[in-house]
């Protein structure tokens, strides 16, 4: 039973060495321990402070490029729809200016054709009086080719003719 029941002289041992363990730890390791751990607690607390500013800082990015995307969107769609009001307006004086050259085609169509429709009346009135010289000069030629209806017909002319 002996080896249940500790004796005194092996407590009072004990007890010593305990104390002089205890004494020499708190003199020498107790401090550099507790200042290791408060360095590591102090490394931890930068550490979490870092991480806090990281994360405030990536949310702040993070709301920076949500704000330069909306811009840019923003901007796209100013330049798409310039983009188009320029291609519509483009067009569209495409449009009336081809309307434009279109109608004055036509117009100078129109003077062309009048132009030459005068031109050929004129040149068919022409021929009709050249063609009606020539058949009154042979009809004038045929009926007076006697002197009897030749001085008929002059002084038919002198009559007609008033002089004043």
């Amino acid at each position: 039973m002996q080896l249940v029941t500790p004796g005194i002289g092996l407590l009072f041992w004990q007890t010593i060495t305990f104390l002089v363990v205890l004494f020499l730890l708190s003199k020498f390791a107790w401090k550099p321990i507790m200042k290791a751990l408060r360095e590591r607690e102090d490394n931890i607390d930068a550490a979490l402070t870092m991480a806090e500013k990281a994360k405030l800082e990536m949310q702040a990015l993070k709301a920076d490029n949500e704000r330069l995307l909306t811009e840019a969107r923003a901007e796209r769609d100013r330049i798409l729809k310039d983009a188009t009001d320029a291609a519509t307006t483009l067009v569209e004086g495409a449009r009336t200016k081809a309307n434009e050259e279109g109608q004055r085609m036509i117009e100078q169509a129109r003077v062309s054709i009048q132009n030459e429709k005068k031109a050929a009346l004129t040149e068919v009135k022409n021929l009709a009086a050249t063609l009606s010289i020539d058949i009154a000069e042979k009809l004038l030629r045929r009926e007076l080719q006697d002197e009897q209806a030749q001085r008929a017909l002059v002084q038919s002319y002198l009559q007609d003719t008033h002089l004043s």
